[in-house]
């Protein structure tokens, strides 16, 4: 009596790599993010690489995890590669006080983010006509 569950296929070649608790805010994560997007896997690495930004390390790992697990788990060519999406997301943000004068305590918060990487592997399109 029970429906069927439908299997949904993804057509086109995706694999998904997710870091988590990653000790950064979401402000400072989305123009790094933003900057990588639509760029082969090789490219945005060695711009990450010669960033200045901490967390551009972290970013990383997680696209070089990405390329990992499509290597080993679907068996992709790593030159075709390219960054489809990249997002990050809110997590905990970690409450401490500082003291201040005259009895007094500031808040520091201290956010943690999660990001995604998906990555997706480029087929050849076909020009239909010519530019002139």
């Amino acid at each position: 009596m029970s429906k069927k569950k439908k299997k949904i296929i993804d057509k086109n070649k995706t694999v998904r790599s997710i870091n988590n608790n990653i000790r950064s805010s979401v402000r400072k994560l989305n123009p790094i993010l933003k900057g990588i997007v639509g760029k082969k896997v090789d490219l945005a690495i060695r711009d990450l690489q010669f960033s200045e930004k901490r967390i551009t390390r972290d970013i990383r790992k997680t696209i070089n995890s990405a390329v990992a697990n499509a290597e080993n788990n679907f068996q992709y060519d790593i030159d075709k590669l390219i960054v489809k999406e990249a997002y990050c997301g809110k997590k905990i943000v970690m409450k401490r006080f500082r003291p201040r004068a005259k009895g007094r305590a500031a808040p520091i918060e201290k956010p943690y983010s999660s990001v995604t990487i998906i990555l997706s592997e480029t087929q050849k399109t076909e020009s239909h006509g010519t530019k002139s």
